[in-house]
């Protein structure tokens, strides 16, 4: 009986402890993520796992997703990292019931650092992937090696163990793992019916590779990178040189190099993906052996365009503080020779060239040093910014005779016997008209500086010579054509309050800088440096004209100013009348505009900075404008703002994609254009209006 009731007890003993067993067990197989995952020795990045529940039994699949956050400018690598870098690898040699598994990669952004160009990612990177299950009723037991590379200006490898167990047939779906699995799918380039030709044929003598595909429904602004498929192509690096299109057909010009030396890519075959507007794409070519037909003529073009955006510099509303100087410096030719009024107009013109030379070398070391790069970043600098009022200021109260700069008898008899006493200030017009333009984009402006930034050094200085030109080019007609400067009108009383108009015209331009610098400085501090260098000023007029100048100069500035202000004041409230109040915006996030566009909204984007001019004429003059305005508003648009006034490495970043180097930027996104569409430097109503209905699907 003993006996008996010991065996049931150890029967009934058996029996719990299955049940716990078994009750650890689906415990430990519910699980359907890693968690996310750290290194101490390396805070910036955080990654892990996730099953996303869905699943093929019939051809034995589970969907599931690698995700990567990174911080600030740290990135990762794409499948093929480019010239530099190391893609993201996991080793599953440990696991269990496991066949394979197989990576869906996002389309990249493109970097370049140092002359570097590589392909990867920024901030949160969702990388799906399909795992291939041996038997299906078994336990799937994952232990696993991430070997991650993340980099900035310096890279760190790191590696994370993955540890997961599963049941495949116990798997349960999770909505937001579906929905983030879902949006990183549609960033996965695939074949494309729409691709009806596509050849690859590469030029052994040139060191080229000349890449032509046909759409049915044409091209827009396609992007292509290129990467290998096989082994031996995996090892070159592909770097686009030039595009053209020519209706339904697009070419690309490869440049392709390697460390390892000799490259032959004949009979090789190659991924090329593609992103147009509302387009992703990606095709396998073999390449062939053959001559390219096509040559770069971006270059010719790029001048070109860069001549006539400099041009349109000269009318922007940046420009226009300095034509005060331009046009008293005309009128004060009257009477000189010919030969002298040449080699004045020729200063300017040396001045202009010399300030964009020098705005090619400071932006090619930003480069150079991985530094953010773009047409106006110096007014993201608070020094620049200051050193600009001082110069803006004291132009002005020259021009308003609050002071002059008495020169000793002998200086003023060598200039007179030279003959050639305002080439120098010639010259400074010339670089001072050029600092002040840098905020306004103009059209073409932004094309040809993309263009330049993303080129090699020496096109960078080409182009931004091209910019220069275009921007003398008025000087440079008087210089070759003399008595165009004796066709207006003569010298006369008129002229002192043109002087006045236009050194007002200065000091409000001071002022706009003033205010630029309380976004970098405290307010106090600001006016307590607009206060000294107006004592400043004041004490140096008493010493060289005496009280009485003092107390003329004094008042001057005192009713100047407060003129300034007033008209300020007065142009600010007429503005305000009309207008209403800002939109609800937005921080730009890449992630904001994914969801939103999935969501089936209309996204506009306005990358915009204070001391951008242009920007502000578009606000004030379309966006906060019916019907723009109030679509803007409507439940299915989502207005969303990137302020690059600051140094912000985020907005740099999504400039850059979008191959932008300056603002004004404005590009609307929708469930029929998830590309987006690029909208031009200067807004219309029309362009915006038809921009969001296209992105609706309505136009």
């Amino acid at each position: 009986m003993k006996n008996i009731l010991n065996l049931r007890h150890f029967s009934a003993t058996l029996s719990v402890m299955a049940l716990i067993c078994s009750f650890f067990s689906t415990v430990t197989f519910a699980a359907s993520d890693t968690g996310w995952m750290t290194n101490p020795d390396h805070p910036p990045v955080r990654t892990r796992f996730v099953l996303t529940g869905q699943a093929d039994p019939t051809n034995q699949l589970v969907e599931g997703y690698l995700e990567v956050e990174l911080t600030k400018d740290w990135k990762t690598y794409w499948r093929s990292p480019g010239e530099g870098g190391i893609a993201p690898s996991i080793d599953w040699g440990a696991s269990e019931n496991l066949k394979s598994v197989d990576w869906h990669w996002p389309y990249p952004q493109q970097f370049e650092l140092l002359g570097i160009h590589t392909l990867g990612y920024k901030g949160d990177t969702v990388i799906p992937m399909t795992l291939n299950i041996e038997d299906w009723q078994k336990p799937v037991n994952i232990d696993a090696k991430l070997v991650l590379s993340s980099c900035t200006t310096i890279c760190v490898l790191t590696d994370y163990p993955i540890k997961l167990s599963f049941i495949p047939s116990d798997l349960s779906m999770s909505e937001p793992d579906l929905f983030k699995h879902a949006q990183a799918i549609s960033q996965v380039p695939k074949a494309s019916p729409l691709i009806e030709k596509a050849t690859a044929i590469w030029d052994e003598n040139k060191q080229r590779l000349e890449i032509s595909l046909d759409k049915k429904l044409g091209w827009n602004h396609p992007e292509f990178i290129l990467d290998g498929k096989t082994e031996q192509s995996k090892e070159y690096s592909y770097k686009l040189i030039d595009k053209s299109i020519n209706g339904q057909s697009a070419t690309a010009i490869i440049e392709v190099s390697s460390w390892l030396g000799d490259i032959d890519l004949t009979g090789e075959s190659l991924f090329v993906s593609i992103k147009d507007d509302n387009f992703l794409a990606e095709q396998v070519i073999d390449v062939e052996l053959g001559v390219s037909s096509a040559e770069p003529s971006s270059m010719i073009t790029m001048l070109g365009i860069a001549l006539l955006g400099g041009l349109i510099l000269n009318i922007m509303p940046c420009v226009l503080p300095v034509l005060g100087m331009k046009l008293s410096s005309v009128i004060s030719t009257q009477g000189l020779p010919r030969r002298q009024i040449r080699w004045q107009f020729l200063a300017s013109s040396a001045g202009i060239l010399t300030s964009f030379w020098l705005l090619a070398g400071f932006l090619l070391v930003l480069k150079l040093t991985g530094n953010a790069v773009g047409w106006g970043i110096q007014f993201q600098n608070p020094w620049f910014i200051g050193v600009m009022v001082l110069v803006t200021a004291l132009f002005g109260a020259n021009m308003l005779g609050l002071f002059e700069i008495r020169l000793s008898s002998g200086t003023n008899t060598w200039l007179a016997s030279k003959g050639d006493n305002s080439y120098a200030g010639h010259f400074t017009q010339g670089m001072f008209a050029t600092l002040l333009a840098t905020p306004c984009s103009a059209p073409f402006l932004g094309t040809a500086v993309a263009f330049a930034l993303a080129a090699s050094s020496i096109e960078l200085f080409a182009i931004f010579t091209a910019l220069a030109l275009g921007m003398a080019l008025p000087w440079i007609l008087v210089a070759l054509f003399p008595v165009l400067a004796t066709m207006l009108p003569k010298p006369g009383a008129w002229m002192n309050k043109v002087k006045y108009l236009f050194g007002a015209m200065m000091l409000i331009t001071s002022s706009w800088l003033l205010y630029l610098l309380s976004n970098h400085l405290p307010l106090f501090w600001v006016l307590l440096v607009a206060l000294i260098g107006l004592v400043w000023l004041l004490m140096k007029i008493k010493r060289v004209h005496g009280d009485k100048a003092l107390a003329i100069s004094g008042g001057s500035a005192l009713f100047v100013t407060t003129g300034v202000f007033i008209l300020a004041s007065m142009t600010t409230q007429h503005w305000a009348k009309p207008l209403p109040a800002d939109l609800p915006w937005q921080p730009l996030s890449n992630q904001l505009i994914e969801n939103s566009v999935i969501q089936g909204k209309t996204v506009f984007v306005n990358v915009t900075a204070d001391w951008c001019v242009t920007c502000k004429a578009n606000k004030i003059g379309v966006i906060l404008q019916d019907p723009v305005y109030s679509t803007l508003l409507g439940d299915d648009v989502v207005p969303i703002q990137g302020d690059w006034t600051h140094p912000d490495g985020a907005v740099t970043d999504y400039l850059r994609a979008n191959g932008r180097y300056g603002v004004p930027f404005n590009i609307v996104y929708g469930p029929n254009a998830p590309q987006g569409i690029a909208l031009p430097v200067i807004l219309t109503e029309n362009e915006v209006m038809g921009a969001i209905e296209k992105a609706r699907g309505e136009g």
